[in-house]
């Protein structure tokens, strides 16, 4: 097991102000009212430290923030009790908008771009973390990359920590792919973005775990959890594929589902080390961010209810890995 008590750190290059709101019915050309809007710190390691603040983990989270929206986010940050440190930037931090339609009872997400950063801004994160002491056991970098930010941000960030930190990484498509080219710790895709990483259309547990087992192989991760929305979770190690079951919930809000997934299990993980009850946590705190309205993310209590529903099978797999230590 990992010693996570020694920190945990997570880092938001690409933060928002989430702001909330429902509407009684969406429609278009027409004046609409809404009810009072709720706003909260956004961005995917912001979200994650927000989550393991709650389950009783005190999680430090690194973000930039400019203009008066990023003066906002860092009260909110504050707030919520996450110890915030804030790289300032020029430009406005962005502000994403959720509305939930009451009648069809759908949630619509806009989600703007970030504002470019400069070399020396997103330099500045890199130098946040490496400042920390005593070095963190985990740093949890999530979230999309804005302009002015090379691809391979994510990949320098594990090269940078890797002598001394777990680096967990949570973001798709060609930045997932560049950080994997300097080896991570985790990386927790969901269905889509895995299958766009292994350059697949399969669904099925055999292929997905095939897939994996061949990032493990090449040495550029060690654990993939995969989250599967209404079908639950799958983990891959290189000796191990677990896979957990859905839960059946409508959901109120789907934001940050993906997020509290993540928390929950770095917050199991810190308790007993399991990676069977991890991806248990994992499911059920997925789960329970769809109970919560807006961008409110898991609440602990929903988490432990619908934990007990979760059940977790090993899957015999015929692709398990030689063990290099016998090559």
């Amino acid at each position: 097991m990992a010693d996570i008590s020694r920190g945990i750190v997570t880092l938001t290059i690409n933060p928002a102000v989430d702001a909330s709101t429902s509407v009684k019915k969406l429609a278009p050309f027409t004046k609409m009212r809404c009810a009072p809007a709720r706003r909260d710190p956004g961005g995917g390691g912001i979200n994650v430290a927000r989550v393991l603040g709650r389950l009783g983990i005190a999680a430090s989270a690194i973000y930039t923030a400019g203009g008066a929206t990023g003066q906002l986010l860092g009260a909110l940050v504050a707030r919520e009790g996450v110890q915030g440190l804030m790289v300032p930037v020029q430009n406005e931090t962005r502000e994403d908008l959720t509305v939930f339609d009451e009648t069809t009872r759908e949630q619509f997400r806009f989600v703007f771009p970030g504002a470019p950063l400069g070399e020396s801004e997103w330099q500045e994160c890199l130098a946040s973390i490496a400042r920390i002491e005593p070095r963190p056991a985990f740093v949890i970098a999530s979230g999309s990359l804005p302009a002015g930010v090379p691809e391979d941000f994510y990949g320098k960030l594990a090269q940078a920590c890797r002598a001394h930190s777990k680096v967990i990484v949570d973001t798709s498509g060609r930045f997932l792919k560049a950080a994997l080219e300097q080896s991570v710790y985790l990386i927790k895709p969901n269905l889509r973005e895995f299958q766009e990483l292994a350059g697949m259309t399969a669904s099925d547990d055999a292929s997905l775990i095939e897939a994996g087992r061949r990032l493990i192989g090449r040495g550029q991760v060690e654990v993939i959890a995969l989250s599967m929305g209404p079908d639950g979770g799958l983990l891959i190690t290189r000796d191990l594929a677990l896979r957990a079951n859905g839960l059946a919930i409508k959901p109120v809000s789907v934001s940050g589902a993906g997020d509290s997934f993540l928390a929950a299990m770095v917050w199991s993980l810190s308790s007993n080390g399991s990676l069977e009850t991890a991806l248990r946590y994992g499911v059920a705190g997925g789960s329970a961010a769809l109970l919560s309205p807006g961008t409110d993310l898991c609440r602990p209590q929903d988490m432990h209810r619908l934990v007990t529903e979760v059940m977790v099978r090993p899957i015999m797999s015929q692709t398990a890995l030689p063990d290099p230590a016998h090559e």
